[in-house]
């Protein structure tokens, strides 16, 4: 045998095996976490000097730890806004190391950690499906309480009696649902997208939708109180009958009161917007006014007139969007393709690439603007794969807002619960159901899993990139 015909049969053989068997082939894998600087965490390009303090002092409001004496608890998940969303920067999503794990004995507090809550694990939020009587439940429970704690300072919690609800049971019971932290960079922008805009991407490539079983709609009131159905009306905010897109099933309408409603329910701490404690035990109780509000005698102006829920709310509506990576993990060639392979699979019919901002803001920065968010702020029935059996608003339990793709290559958890770090696991679980449990999302799966492993592969390079 002549050196070639060697080098060809060691070639076979390593090609098919000695045996004969096909020797493993190429699987797509999730690349995994993106390196490299954060690209994200800034402030928008264009902002007045004065815009620019406002962001600077939203963001040292965001980074700062409260304690008892400026109002934490009696109830809360942590002391900071950005000990949640810290994953790649402030403002970002949950971090590698979970806070909540040394939060909750932090000054003699007497807290025990739930068993969903781990070092390495997601911040959580924990919500009830149901009440002990059967009835809806659907709200946060927080985590931890105060009782034991003492800060020093006016922020001696010893003597409160607040304890800690049971999470265990109603682990047991499968009563429990999680929430992370969603990303608030770029968040401006998107509320600034206008409602007309919404409403003609809904329409838009109607047919390619019908035929993949992609409906889809915004937070939409019930025909009356009492009534199961749901009227044609879109997104009765309130009065106002606006489109709502913040938060896991777009429930919040606006950062404002996105801001107030995560420094009471998440901290404890009572402003301006959410004036009333979660929990009014005398014992806990450590000031006669809200927490943190602008309505007394003070003189200030500029940021020292702003409470704390303003200065998130500019933080975060003045942040700029994260960056994309043009060539990692991958390479240019392998993200396009990736790119392509996101289009005509589907994915692109929910998660749209870009939209754009109002001409009617007031922000100059922010006005007509693209808005690469890879959303299409809408809500989706998922399948029983991902229900969690909450509803907010008239978002039922198995629905969810398309989330932002935005960032995706450098957040460690994925899902609204956070249950994995994978990335191709994340894109399957999209699946479930059938007829009327079938999620939205079961069509363009089917073709994301039939096309080859290199066309997966470029596909979360694609994600990963952005």
């Amino acid at each position: 045998m002549n050196k070639t015909t060697l080098a060809t049969a060691i070639l076979v053989a390593l090609s098919v095996g000695l045996i004969g068997v096909p020797s493993a082939q190429f699987v797509a894998r999730d690349p995994g976490l993106r390196g490299g600087p954060a690209g994200a965490g800034g402030a928008l390009n264009g902002l007045s000097s004065a815009q620019k303090a406002f962001f600077v002092a939203g963001l040292a409001d965001f980074e700062e730890r409260e304690g008892i004496a400026d109002g934490l608890g009696p109830r809360f998940n942590l002391d900071s806004c950005g000990g949640c969303h810290l994953q790649p920067a402030n403002g970002g999503s949950s971090p590698a190391v979970n806070p909540q794990v040394a939060i909750a004995t932090f000054n003699g507090a007497r807290n025990v950690v739930p068993s969903f809550i781990t070092k390495n694990g997601p911040v959580r939020e924990a919500r009830f499906v149901r009440n002990a009587d059967g009835t809806p439940d659907g709200g946060v429970h927080t985590l931890f309480v105060i009782s034991g704690r003492n800060d020093g300072r006016g922020g001696d919690a010893s003597r409160c009696t607040a304890k800690q609800e049971d999470f265990e049971t109603q682990v047991r019971n499968k009563n429990v649902i999680f929430r992370i932290p969603t990303p608030t960079f770029g968040l401006g922008l998107i509320e600034q997208i206008s409602d007309s805009d919404l409403v003609a991407n809904q329409a838009a490539a109607a047919p390619q939708k019908a035929a993949l079983g992609i409906g889809g709609r915004f937070n939409r009131t019930r025909t009356s109180s009492t009534s199961s159905s749901i009227s044609g009306e879109m997104n009765r905010s309130g009065n106002d009958g606006t489109i709502t897109r913040f938060g896991w099933k777009a429930q919040n309408k606006s950062l404002l009161i996105f801001s107030g409603e995560a420094y009471n329910v998440e901290m404890g701490i009572t402003n301006d917007a959410f004036q009333n404690e979660r929990d009014e035990n005398p014992t806990c109780q450590f000031a006669n006014v809200a927490n943190d509000t602008v309505t007394d005698d003070r003189e200030a102006s500029g940021a020292e007139a702003r409470q704390a829920i303003e200065l998130f709310t500019l933080f975060m509506r003045f942040s700029a969007p994260p960056t994309p990576s043009p060539d990692t993990p991958g390479g240019k060639d392998s993200i396009d393709r990736g790119r392509k392979v996101f289009t005509d699979v589907g994915c692109a019919l929910c998660h749209t690439p870009t939209l754009y901002t109002s001409k009617m803001s007031a922000v100059s920065a922010l006005r007509s603007k693209p808005v690469n968010l890879f959303s299409d702020l809408m809500l989706h029935a998922m399948g029983p794969g991902l229900a969690d059996g909450v509803s907010q608003g008239a978002a039922s339990g198995d629905e969810f807002r398309t989330a932002p793709l935005w960032g995706l290559g450098q957040r460690i958890f994925f899902l609204h619960d956070g249950r994995t770090k994978d990335l191709a696991e994340a894109i399957q679980a999209h699946k479930s159901g059938a007829t009327q449990t079938a999620s939205e999302a079961n069509g363009v799966i089917n073709n994301y899993n039939g096309r080859s492993e290199r066309d997966k592969q470029d596909l979360l390079n694609f994600l990963r990139s952005l």
